[in-house]
């Protein structure tokens, strides 16, 4: 993944901020941990300690906006605050999941398309 890589060197050195939701964190946790264990799930969240980035926490307006997004879109509730994290911050979502196909195309955020991964 060069182009992950390469943003996250640029957070490294402070070209740009990355920005994850806490409930976006919560989620990659509890598939790690229900798909491979406590301890990966662990680790993983050391690693994500490690990485240039900021966690942003979650407000009553985050919260009634990500309700409004799955009110209005397909997509999970956990995504819709990765939306809403975008739009807060003035970002660029970076995905490959098509779920966010609609809301790209009705201007709701930007996103920057990677390869999907395979199970």
């Amino acid at each position: 993944m060069a182009r992950v890589r390469s943003v996250f060197e640029g957070a490294e050195a402070q070209r740009h901020t990355v920005y994850l939701s806490l409930i976006n964190l919560g989620e990659a946790l509890y598939i790690t941990e229900r798909e491979r264990g406590l301890v990966q799930a662990r680790r993983t969240l050391g690693a994500v300690d490690q990485l240039p980035v900021e966690i942003v926490g979650v407000s009553r307006a985050t919260v009634l906006a990500a309700a409004h997004i799955k009110a209005c879109f397909p997509i999970s509730y956990a995504d819709a605050f990765a939306v809403v994290t975008a739009q807060d911050h003035g970002g660029v979502l970076m995905t490959g999941d098509p779920e966010f196909k609609p809301l790209a195309a009705a201007g709701l955020v930007a996103v920057q398309w990677l390869p999907r991964r395979r199970p």
